[in-house]
């Protein structure tokens, strides 16, 4: 798994193509403050040992929020960080479960829509931890 965490002072995205048939018709556009988000791709070799995988997310989510003070995240499947990919339900199954256990430990959770090219509008502040390459 390769994710890239970025702290935001503001994260919107809008739909641009639809990319998979099975993904929802009707996706709106969304805006947040102050929060931290997780450009995730999900590797074919991840799904050997998905929730190994699955709980070094969660420790490094947990951490990255910890440093930049935000009990907020997005989650966004991000296919071009590598050139291994899960399948797509595969990928989907993974942010869900990830999202679910996120939430169970008192964050907000948002995902992006799945299955969708997004015009994306960040703004991200210039410290240190504000943008963090992790290769789980």
């Amino acid at each position: 798994m390769k994710c890239l965490l970025i702290y935001c002072r503001k994260f919107s995205y809008s739909p641009a193509i639809k990319t998979l048939d099975q993904a929802e018709d009707k996706v709106e556009p969304r805006e947040f403050d102050n929060i931290q988000t997780a450009f995730i791709q999900v590797e074919s070799e991840d799904m050997e040992n998905p929730t190994a995988v699955e709980k070094k997310l969660i420790k490094n989510l947990k951490w990255i929020c910890g440093k930049n003070n935000s009990r907020e995240v997005v989650l966004h499947s991000f296919a071009h960080l590598s050139a291994s990919k899960a399948a797509a339900n595969d990928t989907r199954t993974f942010l869900d479960k990830a999202a679910e256990r996120m939430t169970n430990a008192g964050y907000i959770v948002h995902q992006t829509p799945f299955g969708y090219f997004l015009d994306l509008r960040i703004d991200a502040p210039g410290f240190s931890l504000a943008r963090v390459f992790k290769d789980i």
